[in-house]
C-alpha cells in the first residue's frame, strides 16, 4: 500500500514538472552542435530560412536571387523561404516552434529574441567555432563562393550578437533612428535648423510655437502654419527606442550586463514628466497616440518633424516612393534628415539597430552546417550592397561599405527617384556617421519585455494627459502597471528595486516547489503510519 501511494505521488510529481517545464516558452534542449569533418554535398537538404518582409517587392527579390544563386552553387540544398510582415510575428512563431522542434534554419532577427530563444539548451547555435573553422568558416578553403573574412566584419555590429562573451548571431544589416523635417515649415516659423543636430529644447520650442494658431476659418476654428486645420508637430514612431535613447542621454539608468532591470526610478519620471507636458500642449504625439504614422503626417504638412527608421526613408518626403497616402492630399516640402535630437550635442547618443541573424540546431549536423553556408553567402558583397540600396540601411562589412560600387551609389543622392532617392540617401549617411557614439542595450532573457515596458510607459502617460494630471501617484501606478503586464515582477524585485533577471524560470519554480511538497507529504505520510505503528505495539503489549 504504502509503495503504491509513493509511486501514485511521484508519478503526480513529474507529471506537474513536465508540464510545468513545456508551459516555459521555448524550453528544449538538444545535443550541442559538432562541426562533421567534411560537408557532405550528396545528402539532399532543405533548409527553411525566415524573414521580415512587409510587402517590400525589392526586398523580397534580392532574396529570391540570393537563393536561386546560392542553390546553383549547392544543388544538394534547398532553401524554402517564409516571410513574415513584423518581427514580433517572427519571434512569437520561433518561440511556439521551439516547443516542437520545428523552428527554422536560419531566421533574420534580432539579439533580445535569441536571448529569449535561449532558454532552451543548444536551440540556438554558437557561431565561434563556425567562424573560425579553417574549411567552411568566414574566409574558408572550401567555400564555393566570395564570403566576408572574420576581420572584414565590422566589430561594433559584431558585439551586438555577442551574449555571455559567445557570438550568437551576425548582424544582416545595420540601421538607427533618424529625424525627418519639414524645413519649409521650419522657417515659416522663424526658425533655422542647426547645421550641429538638434536637440530636445529646439524640437520642442519650434513645436510648441506651431501649435499657436495664426488665425481661424469661416466657422472660428483655428488655423495653424501653412493653413493647416489640424497639426502634429513632433511625433515619434517607436517610443520603445525614445525612452532607452533619453535615458542613454542623460546617462540614466535602464537595464545592465548583469540583467538587471535598474529603469523604475526618478530619473525616468522625470522624462515622463517632460514628454507628458509636451502631449498635453499638443506639441508633441507618438504613432500610437496620434494614431498616424510620422511620414503620413509630415507628407501631408500636418507635422514639422517625425522620428523614425532610417530604414523607412522611402515613406517620407515629398516625392517618397513608398508613401501609402494619396498624391492630392501631399503637399511639397524640403526634407531634411538628421540625427535624432540630444540632451547634451557634445555627447550624442543614438541607438543602433537593425536585422541580425542567427542559426538553429538540427539533429543532423550537416544541415546546421549548409545553414551556416547560406548563412554566409547572404552576406558576401553584392547581396549587402543591393539590400542596403533599398533602404536607410547600411552593409555591415568593409569591404561592401568601401566599394566602388557603393560609394558611388551615395554621391548619387536624387539621380533618380526609387534607386537614388535623396532622402533614403541622407538618411543612410545618418547611419554611417552615428557609428562611433551608437550604443545598444544589454541582451537577456527578458531583454524584449523590457523594451516593451520602456515604450508603454511613454505611451501611458501621455494619453494620460487626457484624464489626469500626472504625479508621483500617477507614475507609481503606472510602474506597477507595465511591471505587471511583462510580468517583469516575476523575475525579482519591482518599483524602483532592481528587477534580478536570469532567474528560474516560472515553470521551473513550480516544478521545484511541487516536488518539495510531495516529499513533505511523503514524510508525513511516514510519520503517521509511524506514529500508529508504534500506538498499535503499546496496545498489543498492554
Amino acid at each position: 500500500m504504502i509503495k503504491k501511494s509513493i509511486s501514485a505521488i511521484l508519478v503526480i510529481v513529474l507529471l506537474i514538472g513536465s508540464l510545468s517545464l513545456t508551459a516555459c516558452h521555448g524550453k528544449r534542449s538538444l545535443d550541442e552542435f559538432v562541426m562533421p569533418e567534411e560537408f557532405d554535398s550528396s545528402e539532399p537538404l532543405e533548409i527553411t530560412f525566415w524573414i521580415k518582409n512587409d510587402n517590400h517587392t525589392a526586398q523580397k527579390a534580392i532574396y529570391e536571387r540570393a537563393i536561386a544563386d546560392f542553390e546553383a552553387l549547392y544543388p544538394n540544398i534547398k532553401v524554402k523561404m517564409r516571410s513574415m510582415y513584423n518581427y514580433d510575428d517572427i519571434y512569437k512563431d520561433v518561440l511556439t516552434n521551439i516547443r516542437t522542434n520545428t523552428t527554422p534554419n536560419v531566421c533574420i532577427t534580432y539579439p533580445d529574441h535569441v536571448a529569449s530563444y535561449l532558454t532552451g539548451t543548444n536551440v540556438v547555435v554558437s557561431l565561434d567555432s563556425l567562424i573560425d573553422d579553417e574549411r567552411y568558416g568566414m574566409g574558408g578553403s572550401e567555400l564555393k563562393f566570395d564570403g566576408p573574412a572574420k576581420d572584414d566584419m565590422i566589430e561594433k555590429y559584431m558585439l551586438e550578437g555577442q551574449l555571455n562573451g559567445v557570438q550568437y548571431t551576425l548582424p544582416f544589416m545595420r540601421s538607427t533612428e533618424a529625424c525627418y523635417i519639414n524645413a519649409d515649415l521650419v522657417e515659416a516659423l522663424g526658425y533655422t535648423i542647426p547645421e550641429d543636430g538638434l536637440t530636445w529644447d529646439f524640437v520642442f520650442e519650434v513645436s510648441n510655437k506651431a501649435i499657436q494658431p495664426v488665425g481661424t476659418d469661416a466657422n472660428g476654428n483655428p488655423i495653424y502654419i501653412n493653413g493647416q486645420t489640424s497639426i502634429v508637430p513632433f511625433i515619434y514612431k517607436s517610443t520603445d527606442n525614445m525612452m532607452i535613447q533619453m535615458l542613454k542621454q542623460k546617462g540614466f539608468a535602464y537595464s545592465n550586463e548583469n540583467a538587471e532591470i535598474l529603469m523604475f526610478n526618478d530619473d525616468t519620471k522625470s522624462l515622463l514628466y517632460m514628454i507628458a507636458e509636451q502631449v498635453k500642449s499638443g506639441a508633441f504625439s507618438t504613432h500610437d497616440i496620434a494614431n498616424a504614422y510620422p511620414g503620413d503626417l509630415i507628407n501631408q504638412g500636418k507635422g514639422i518633424f517625425g522620428v523614425d527608421s532610417t530604414a523607412g526613408a522611402t515613406w517620407i518626403g515629398s516625392d517618397a516612393p513608398n508613401m501609402e497616402i494619396t498624391d492630392d492630399v501631399v503637399v511639397k516640402f524640403k526634407t531634411v534628415v538628421t540625427e535624432i535630437p540630444q540632451f547634451d550635442k557634445n555627447n550624442p547618443a543614438v541607438i543602433s539597430q537593425g536585422p541580425s541573424i542567427c542559426i538553429f540546431n538540427k539533429e543532423n549536423p550537416n544541415e546546421v552546417l549548409a545553414s551556416w553556408l547560406f548563412t554566409q553567402y547572404i552576406l558576401t558583397d553584392e547581396l549587402q550592397i543591393a539590400f542596403s540600396q533599398t533602404e536607410g540601411y547600411v552593409p555591415v562589412t568593409k569591404t561592401a561599405q568601401n566599394s566602388p560600387e557603393y560609394l558611388d551609389y551615395l554621391s548619387r543622392a536624387g539621380e533618380d527617384n526609387d534607386m537614388y532617392y535623396d532622402v533614403k540617401i541622407a538618411a543612410t549617411k545618418v547611419v554611417l556617421n552615428s557609428v562611433d557614439h551608437s550604443f545598444i542595450t544589454p541582451a537577456f532573457n527578458g531583454s524584449a519585455s523590457l523594451r516593451k515596458a520602456a515604450g508603454l510607459l511613454i505611451e501611458e502617460a501621455g494619453k494620460s494627459t487626457t484624464r489626469v494630471n500626472l504625479d508621483d501617484k500617477q507614475v507609481e501606478k503606472l510602474y506597477q502597471k507595465v511591471i505587471s503586464l511583462y510580468k517583469l515582477d516575476e523575475l525579482g524585485g519591482k518599483g524602483d528595486i532592481k528587477l534580478k533577471l536570469g532567474s528560474l524560470p516560472t515553470g521551473s519554480v513550480v516544478f521545484l516547489s511541487a516536488l518539495a511538497v510531495a516529499w513533505i507529504g511523503i514524510g508525513s505520510y511516514f510519520a503517521v503510519s509511524y506514529v500508529k505503528k508504534r500506538k498499535n505495539c503499546k496496545t498489543n503489549l498492554t
